[in-house]
């Protein structure tokens, strides 16, 4: 999960290992000193890890009674879910708030296309998979081109096999697991004009993510940190009314908190206000 730095601003990883095994002392003396160093903890974590690392991170937030511990879960595979990690490490070195480097990762997501070339789908339950696909999956020798996120896409490897791409220019990061990745660095890259192509290990969540060992996991993603930055910043910005934090988007991602109705909903709010003069004067 904590892939090498791109260059010496990106700021290092923590990370946290047995969450849910170790004993609850020593993983509330850990996240302490943490938050007490760092004044802010972004908590990033697969979907793929049992749900007690979820349940244990939780009762470790509401122990510490702290609103500065942000949890994430993003819907992305493992590649993807290192890559964004990276991405918000590199921001981590830019003049951005605690509360908006938080929020970046939930923009950013829109900006990954991550995947895997599979040789089954017959235990995949991350992407549709239709009984065609299915059967095929028994065949020796098939293997499967899936891409997870934005859009869920499968095709069968052969000769007219393709899938959508991002429209901007992207890199290519290569996790090999134990299937060849002839197809992704050979096709799925000219395909998608990755403008470079790099390699990473496979994450140990991938097989239990994916449902098989059979695969090359694969992201494309933007490297450069002067347009992430500039990303984030174009975004507006505002204040959580309820813990003060300066946010993008619509919900706290330390206290959870969403804007009042009335914030959300302005034409709401001004028949509500009208409904009350009304019910005052009359």
């Amino acid at each position: 999960m904590a892939l090498p730095p791109h260059d010496e601003r990106t700021l290092p990883a923590v990370v946290l290992q047995d969450v849910d095994r170790r004993p609850l002392e020593q993983v509330l003396a850990e996240l302490q000193a943490l938050v007490d160093q760092h004044g802010h903890l972004i908590v990033v974590c697969s979907r793929a890890v049992p749900t007690s690392v979820e349940r244990r991170l939780h009762t470790v937030r509401g122990l510490l009674e702290t609103d500065r511990i942000a949890l994430f879960r993003p819907p992305l595979p493992p590649l993807g879910l290192a890559v964004l990690a990276r991405q918000l490490r590199q921001l981590a070195s830019c003049d951005l708030s605690p509360g908006v480097l938080a929020s970046a990762g939930r923009l950013l997501t829109h900006y990954l296309h991550a995947g895997a070339l599979l040789g089954s789908v017959a235990r995949l339950d991350h992407v549709p998979v239709g009984l065609k696909s299915h059967a095929r999956s028994w065949m020796p020798g098939s293997q499967f081109g899936v891409v997870a996120h934005p859009v869920p896409q499968l095709v069968k490897i052969g000769p007219e096999a393709a899938l959508e791409g991002p429209e901007f220019g992207t890199w290519l990061l290569v996790a090999k697991g134990q299937l060849p990745s002839d197809w992704v660095t050979g096709t799925l890259a000219p395909s998608w004009r990755a403008q470079g192509l790099r390699e990473a290990p496979l994450p140990a969540e991938s097989a239990s993510w994916w449902g098989t060992g059979k695969l090359t996991e694969f992201c494309a993603y933007l490297p450069d940190l002067s347009v992430l930055y500039q990303l984030v910043t174009s975004v507006r910005q505002s204040r959580c009314h309820w813990c003060g934090i300066d946010v993008i988007g619509d919900r706290c991602v330390f206290c959870s908190a969403t804007p009042p109705e009335y914030e959300r909903r302005p034409e709401a709010g001004r028949s509500l206000q009208h409904r009350e003069r009304r019910a005052l004067t009359g």
